[in-house]
C-alpha cells in the first residue's frame, strides 16, 4: 500500500517550498499558506497566480526554474516538473537535506501523498487514494464540502471549549472518553448551532458530561 500511514503535519512557521508551474496551478502554495507555513514559490508561471502570491506577505516568489539549494532549511516541498532529470534532482536534494518531498505524478519520488482537503476551521478532512486517482480524491472533496458545511467550524470550536472546560473534572482518560461518546449527539447539537442556539448546545453538552448547565 502506497502512503499507508496518514498524518497531519504541523507546518506553522516552518519553511515550505513549492516548485513548478503545475504545483502553483493546483493550489499547493495556497494550501500551505492556509496551514500557516512560510512558503517559498519557485516557478516561471503562471503569471496571474504568481503575481497574487507575490502580494501575500506569507509567501516569497522566485520567477525562475529550480536551482540546487532551494530546499535549504525547508520542512516540506511540493514540486512539479516535466523534466525527469529536474524531478530527480529535487528529490535527491530533499533526501540529502531531510526534507519531506512530493514530486507530483511521480510516486517513486514522493515521501508523502498530498490529499484533497476539506477544511472547516480546525476540522480537516483529508482524502487520499495513495496517488492512484487524484481526480477521484478531488471529486470526493467536492461531495464532502457539501456534506460538511460552515457550521462544522463553529461546532468543532464549541467541542474544544467544552473539552478544555471539563478536563479537570474528568481526569481519567477512559471515563472521559466514555462520557464524551455518550454525550456527543452530533445531529442534535449541530441542529442547535444551525438554529443560532449555540449557548443551548453548550449547556446541553456540559449537562451530559459533568451534570451542570441545562437538565
Amino acid at each position: 500500500m502506497a502512503f499507508g500511514y496518514p498524518i497531519s503535519l504541523e507546518v506553522k512557521g516552518r519553511r515550505a517550498v513549492v516548485i513548478g508551474r503545475e504545483a502553483v496551478v493546483q493550489g499547493k502554495a495556497d494550501a500551505l499558506i492556509e496551514a500557516g507555513a512560510r512558503v517559498v514559490v519557485v516557478a516561471e508561471g503562471p503569471q496571474g497566480p504568481l503575481a497574487r502570491l507575490k502580494q501575500d506577505p506569507r509567501a516569497t516568489v522566485f520567477r525562475r526554474r529550480y536551482r540546487r539549494g532551494d530546499l535549504e532549511g525547508a520542512l516540506v516541498c511540493v514540486a512539479s516538473s516535466e523534466d525527469p532529470s529536474e524531478r530527480d534532482a529535487i528529490y535527491r536534494e530533499a533526501q540529502s537535506g531531510g526534507v519531506l518531498v512530493n514530486v507530483m505524478d511521480d510516486i517513486p519520488h514522493c515521501d508523502f501523498a498530498a490529499p484533497a482537503v476539506v477544511r472547516r476551521g480546525d476540522l480537516v478532512i483529508a482524502i487520499s487514494t495513495g496517488g492512484r486517482s487524484p481526480a477521484l480524491a478531488r471529486r470526493l472533496r467536492v461531495e464532502l464540502s457539501e456534506q460538511f458545511g460552515p457550521e462544522w467550524q463553529e461546532f468543532v470550536e464549541l467541542l474544544g471549549e467544552v473539552r478544555m472546560e471539563t478536563l479537570a473534572e474528568l481526569p481519567e482518560i477512559g471515563e472521559r472518553s466514555r462520557r464524551w461518546q455518550q454525550a456527543l449527539h452530533v445531529d442534535e447539537l449541530l441542529g442547535l448551532i444551525r438554529a443560532g442556539r449555540r449557548d443551548e448546545a453548550r449547556s446541553l453538552l456540559l449537562a451530559r458530561l459533568v451534570g451542570v448547565g441545562a437538565a
